[in-house]
């Protein structure tokens, strides 16, 4: 764009005049069309400028969002991980229990078995009674006397 020509269009582009001494030998119709298409370009240049600050800002935005949310994803995945790895032992330590569990069943149900036996006297082997009460002894009871030296501290 030449200096005549820059000066033109400052010039009529704030002024609110319609007088451009370029266009003094053109027609008064279109001399101000021609002004009003050269107003018209700068304002659509300015709005495509405008809209690519907003473009380059919304995607400064987006970038700074998407990174966070990955931070996230990261901590949560690190979550998980963290939360199987105790729901592994938790399951490990579960089958343990429940082998003890099916162990200690079968000792009881052992045992009941031989209660079962024992209900039957025909079948069970008589016990003395001193053994079947054992705090009624036949013997005398006699205290059992100790000296405090005995015991080392």
């Amino acid at each position: 764009m030449s200096a005549m020509q820059g000066q033109a269009a400052s010039s009529g582009s704030g002024s609110g005049s319609d007088f451009d001494p370029r266009y003094a030998h053109v027609d008064d119709k279109k001399r101000k069309r021609m002004i009003s298409n050269r107003e018209s370009a700068r304002r659509s240049r300015q709005r495509k400028a405008q809209q690519m600050e907003d473009l380059v800002a919304e995607s400064s935005k987006l970038k700074a969002e998407n990174a966070q949310l990955s931070q996230g994803i990261s901590a949560a995945m690190q979550r998980y991980m963290e939360m199987e790895s105790a729901n592994n032992v938790l399951r490990a330590q579960k089958m343990e229990l429940t082998e003890r569990l099916q162990a200690l069943e079968s000792v009881l149900e052992l045992k009941q078995a031989n209660d079962f036996y024992f209900d039957f006297p025909e079948f069970a082997d008589p016990m003395p009674a001193q053994w079947q009460e054992p705090w009624q002894l036949p013997c005398s009871v006699q205290p059992i006397m100790a000296n405090a030296d005995i015991f080392e501290f």
